[in-house]
């Protein structure tokens, strides 16, 4: 199903253009899937007056044979462990996720990366990279969440 929908998604058109003749506009793809389980419970926060966001971290898993095959037919497994943070602004969603996304549970977030900066207590600048979800699959077992 994804394969078909992407198919579809690249034979469209990638160009176009505006009223303005001048003025070319190319599409372009800023899309993210993960597929894990939930760090800790989500948080809310509205920050500004803004509308609110529910954020929380995911875990994905890579895992990878190390030494010479050739004398050690198994290898050492390694295992690297990374962590995304993921916001949910879109009303509906935001609220499920807060009320149903659980330390633990195993899901599958569908979104865009986003890059900003934001100043921390100190008073310095730093760099967040963060997944703007759009879609959210619940994908644990009644009895582990």
């Amino acid at each position: 199903m994804l394969r078909s929908a992407s198919a579809q998604l690249f034979r469209q058109v990638v160009r176009y253009r505006s009223t303005d003749a001048n003025l070319i506009l190319e599409r372009s793809i800023n899309r993210v899937q993960l597929l894990g389980r939930v760090g800790q419970d989500p948080v809310m926060r509205q920050v500004d007056g803004r509308n609110p966001v529910t954020i929380f971290s995911v875990a994905t898993n890579e895992m990878w044979r190390t030494g010479e095959p050739e004398i050690n037919e198994t290898g050492d497994i390694s295992q690297k462990t990374t962590w995304h943070r993921i916001s949910v602004f879109k009303p509906g969603l935001r609220d499920v996720a807060y009320q149903y996304v659980k330390k633990g549970s195993r899901i599958l977030v569908e979104g865009k990366l986003d890059y900003g900066e934001y100043t921390d207590k100190n008073q310095v600048r730093r760099q967040a990279t963060t997944i703007i979800a759009d879609n959210i699959v619940f994908l644990s077992d009644k009895e582990r969440m």
